[in-house]
């Protein structure tokens, strides 16, 4: 793993400062060195984690990357025949040639990484440790951080956002801070106590974190800066963060798991909100950026295509699930099918192929829809899905969540004047009385359609 050497350096430099929190448990950067080093008889050449947050996944985490071994991080709330699956074809039973706490080869792979399971088992890719080397570097440089920085994100590390926060952390010198499990009472407890200055978090959790601190009187002066990743930022949670860490610039970053990062932009306080935009800003650092179609031609500005890369970030491929359009080259530059085009140097996300509505021979991402929506005032939340329709193929529909009181389809409808074309606007609300989500808690489309086909009455008709 590239943070090892780092790591050691740390430890030699300052033994006693904080490196990691988890909960009420801490570790010293001394310590996490030691108790790393302790477990290096016990890793095997490959190691599959699939264990909830706690100092010991970090210990056997730091251990399981030194020298050539490699690690595969498994969400342990996966199904345990599901977790028995990947670790059979994973393996790891032979023991590594012995090198001490150190980063090994940087050609050579240090991490697995899946895609997110359900009811199907993952697709796996590796990574390399020079590709997370890179990746260090361009984040540690858009993001600002510094060793003064104490981070707290938290979620699951077996999420990659957090995985990555983890180790960019070790890498940098800087502290590190997560939960057991997600409860917002701790993380602001973290936040008014442990003089958290960074977040890194879905949208979703910063929602919860900005209203229910405003709400609770919450002090988060002292964060300095916000990173989110998942999906774009909608206006309202924008709004309420600002609010609330009236002194933080927000980030938000396009990446994919296999590509690593693509694109970011940097909302400085005060600066005003690009509500309802699909804008998700500029390459970044040491990051090439094309739009291309699906035989590599590049397409000029405003064009949609297939959102495409060449950097030193990119994964080496997959182990197994490859179906030969989960990540592509074309002509030396990767993508994973993500659809977008560029503006004046700024990428514009619309989402996966796989989603688009095709109404009337027209092409329309629900991502887009969505973010339109959300923008709408009194509305909450929103989702976006193509329905079956007779005449048209599919049907632009969306579901609303109301901010408070009730919505109607005219507030609806003079709220997206100017926001999103008309063409692409839905042709039927839904009211609903939650977002619909998976199992993992993310917003589903195909939930909101199994709703509305099932009559489902979390899911009513707006006349």
């Amino acid at each position: 793993m590239p943070f090892l050497d780092k790591l050691q350096l740390w430890a030699d430099e300052r033994p006693h400062d904080t490196a990691v929190v988890v909960g009420s448990s801490r570790l010293t950067w001394a310590g996490l060195r030691d108790a790393a080093a302790g477990l290096l008889d016990k890793a095997t050449a490959t190691t599959v984690l699939a264990e909830p947050n706690s100092v010991r996944f970090v210990e056997r985490y730091t251990a399981a990357v030194a020298g050539e071994r490699s690690c595969a991080v498994l969400d342990p709330e996966w199904p345990i025949p599901m977790i028995e699956e990947v670790t059979s074809r994973i393996g790891g039973t032979i023991r590594p040639v012995e090198t001490g706490l150190l980063d090994g080869d940087p050609s050579s792979t240090f991490l697995i990484g899946l895609t997110s399971g359900t009811t199907s088992v993952p697709k796996a890719f590796t990574r390399s440790r020079r590709s997370w080397q890179v990746s260090f570097e361009a984040s540690i440089e858009f993001f600002g951080l510094s060793q003064d920085d104490r981070t707290l994100a938290p979620g699951p590390l077996s999420a990659s956002l957090n995985l990555y926060a983890l180790s960019e952390c070790l890498y940098a010198g800087a502290a590190f801070h997560t939960l057991e499990s997600f409860d917002v009472g701790d993380a602001h407890a973290a936040i008014s106590h442990d003089g958290i200055t960074r977040l890194v978090l879905a949208p979703t959790a910063l929602r919860l974190l900005s209203e229910r601190g405003l709400a609770g009187d919450v002090d988060a002066s002292g964060i300095r800066s916000i990173i989110c990743a998942g999906s774009k930022l909608d206006a309202r949670t924008l709004e309420a963060a600002r609010r609330w860490a009236p002194r933080a610039a927000i980030y938000e970053y396009y990446g994919a798991s296999e590509l690593s990062f693509v694109s970011g932009t940097r909302l400085a306080a005060g600066e005003p909100l690009d509500a309802g935009g699909t804008g998700i800003g500029s390459p970044f650092p040491g990051v090439e950026l094309n739009i291309l179609d699906d035989a590599g031609k590049p397409l000029p500005d405003g064009r949609h295509g297939n959102i495409s890369v060449r950097s030193g970030m990119v994964s080496n491929g997959y182990l197994w699930g490859d179906d030969g359009q989960a990540l592509r080259c074309l002509d030396g530059w990767y993508t994973v099918g993500d659809q977008g085009f560029l503006e004046k140097g700024t990428l514009h996300i619309l989402g996966r192929r796989s989603d688009m509505i095709i109404t009337s021979g027209k092409n329309v991402y629900p991502h887009e829809v969505e973010l339109a929506v959300a923008s709408v005032p009194g509305v909450d939340g929103a989702v976006a899905a193509g329905a079956p329709d007779d005449i048209r193929g599919q049907k632009v529909i969306a579901g609303v969540v109301p901010a408070c009181g009730a919505v109607t389809v005219t507030q609806l409808r003079t709220g997206l004047d100017g926001l999103l074309a008309r063409d692409k606007w839905p042709l039927q609300y839904y009211l609903l009385a939650e977002l619909p989500l998976t199992d993992r808690g993310k917003v589903s489309r195909k939930v909101l359609l199994d709703w509305i086909k099932n009559h489902d009455p979390r899911a009513q008709l707006l006349g």
